[in-house]
């Protein structure tokens, strides 16, 4: 039995010498790089005591080594489990007590601050860090990969085993982790190859992050699935994406980086002569910015929509209107309907309803969880989304909002139920509603309102300086509105839709 994942992966490797990733500092990643290297990895995680089915935990800042790393545990066969570099100790603490990894990765910097949560956990603790020069490992990982050989015996999966586990919050309880397995992650990268047109010839511009679904599983595995390349940035800066438009083909990115560029006077059809393809998700993107985009460029940026339980569901088309406010059509292989959210009746066009999808995309459940795992699927194996939508006369996918109260921000994840545990903990605070509202730089900004006990002396400077630290900097508001009290329907439950229409404008001035 072949590594479902990697033998995949390897089959479609073009030459050894093209080039896979060219680098911040200078050096191209080859193809023979990326199989040389991420054995290399391999190999030293088996000398640490990872086998078969160990989670490796991993909260390390970008860089070529921290994909090789991915591919390592994909390669020795171990269940790969990305964190957010904004997450805090506290939180870490969390995820490493429910996953068990076998090892964890964290950046040099910050060994020491999460050295009790990884002893606490039984993990192993090593580190890896960003290469500071040529020839010099950062980390005590990088150091052991670094004398390996640079072959190794890939571990046999089936397409049913574990590739990854990538948390996801719920608006009650603590985070969950989403189960993705081999196929889950070569399915969907197979159906985004042939949907977006992508060959050997594409180069892609990724400022993304790769903790997160969208930069390591869209764009990572669609240029390893389709032999291409990228330019590999730390983050996302207008200016350098504008300049590499001009040795680029392609682009993904989050509502955020299209309205910056909107904003860039470089912005122009002749700055995006040689680019083929823009590519926005994790959030919504907002008509207005569609359409400025495409009166500036001529391009009609291709949203497409997903979910870290699924990868991606649907796209708009590569040949075909992009409709603003639209998400396109279900990838290949993918099943999507609109149903009644108590019922799960199907409900024909036009009506609204919840997404429910299925597909070899579709996560294999909640980690540890079965019983959250069987409320979320329905008897005939359609995964429950969540988010409430429609399918359009023309057979477009709508997004029209939540059944829950996530809050997407720069296109992470926010849930309300979390900040507002931290809120009404503090001294002086009688109770809080967390909600989103438009904004249009991030989507949606976090946004808490907040009633003090009767003559308490609490302020948004206040609250902001208590949650400091508390959560991770996206999580943490961008307001803080202080109010004398809630508004609630008969039964007593707030009403949060009340509160996002009373201060839908609040960031309308910027």
């Amino acid at each position: 039995m072949p590594n479902h994942l990697f033998d995949q992966i390897a089959r479609r490797m073009p030459a050894e010498d093209s080039p896979f990733a060219h680098l911040p500092d200078g050096r191209t990643y080859r193809y023979a790089d990326v199989l040389a290297v991420s054995a290399q990895f391999a190999h030293a995680l088996v000398a640490l005591g990872v086998t078969k089915g160990d989670r490796v935990a991993v909260q390390v800042e970008k860089s070529i080594e921290a994909l090789m790393l991915y591919l390592a545990c994909v390669r020795a066969g171990a269940i790969f489990l990305p964190l957010n570099t904004a997450y805090t100790p506290a939180e870490i603490e969390y995820f490493l007590g429910d996953a068990e990894p076998a090892l964890f990765v964290c950046d040099p910097s910050r060994e020491e601050a999460l050295k009790p949560a990884a002893m606490q956990a039984g993990a192993r603790l090593e580190t890896l860090g960003v290469r500071e020069s040529k020839g010099h490992p950062a980390g005590s990982l990088s150091e052991l990969a670094l004398g390996q050989e640079t072959r190794f015996a890939d571990v046999e999966c089936s397409a049913d085993d574990l590739a990854a586990i990538l948390y996801t919050s719920g608006t009650t309880g603590r985070s969950k982790g989403a189960m993705l397995s081999h196929e889950n992650l070569a399915s969907n990268a197979r159906a985004l190859v042939e949907t977006w047109r992508f060959t050997q010839q594409d180069v892609l511009i990724h400022a993304l992050p790769i903790f997160h679904t969208h930069g390591l599983f869209v764009a990572t595995n669609v240029i390893l699935f389709s032999g291409a390349s990228m330019h590999f940035l730390p983050k996302f800066d207008p200016a350098q994406a504008l300049a590499l438009m001009q040795k680029a083909t392609t682009m993904m990115g989050v509502p955020t980086f299209y309205v910056r560029l909107v904003d860039h006077p470089g912005l122009t059809q002749d700055a995006t002569l040689k680019m083929r393809l823009f590519v926005s998700g994790s959030a919504p993107l907002l008509a207005e910015t569609h359409r400025a985009f495409e009166a500036k460029t001529g391009h009609a940026i291709l949203e497409r929509y997903g979910m870290t339980e699924t990868n991606m569901n649907t796209s708009n088309p590569y040949e075909g209107d992009r409709i603003a406010g639209t998400v396109g059509f279900p990838l290949p292989g993918v099943a999507l309907r609109v149903s009644d959210p108590e019922t799960g009746t199907p409900l024909p066009a036009e009506e609204i309803g919840v997404i429910e999808v299925k597909g070899p995309n579709v996560f294999k459940g909640y980690w540890r969880n079965p019983e959250k795992t069987a409320a979320e699927f329905r008897q005939d194996g359609f995964f429950i989304t969540g988010d409430l939508g429609k399918i359009d006369a023309r057979g477009y996918v709508h997004i029209l909002g939540r059944g829950k109260d996530l809050i997407i921000t720069g296109g992470y994840n926010v849930y309300p139920k979390e900040i507002e545990g931290e809120i009404d903990a503090m001294p002086g605070v009688n109770e809080s509603a967390v909600i989103g509202l438009p904004h249009k730089d991030f989507g949606e900004g976090v946004t808490a309102v907040v009633v003090p006990v009767k003559g308490a002396a609490i302020s948004e400077k206040s609250i902001l300086a208590a949650l400091e630290g508390r959560l991770a900097k996206f999580k943490q508001p961008k307001r803080v509105l202080v109010i004398d009290e809630l508004p609630r329907n008969t039964m007593g439950k707030v009403q949060k839709n009340v509160l996002r229409d009373t201060y839908r404008d609040l960031y309308k001035a910027g």
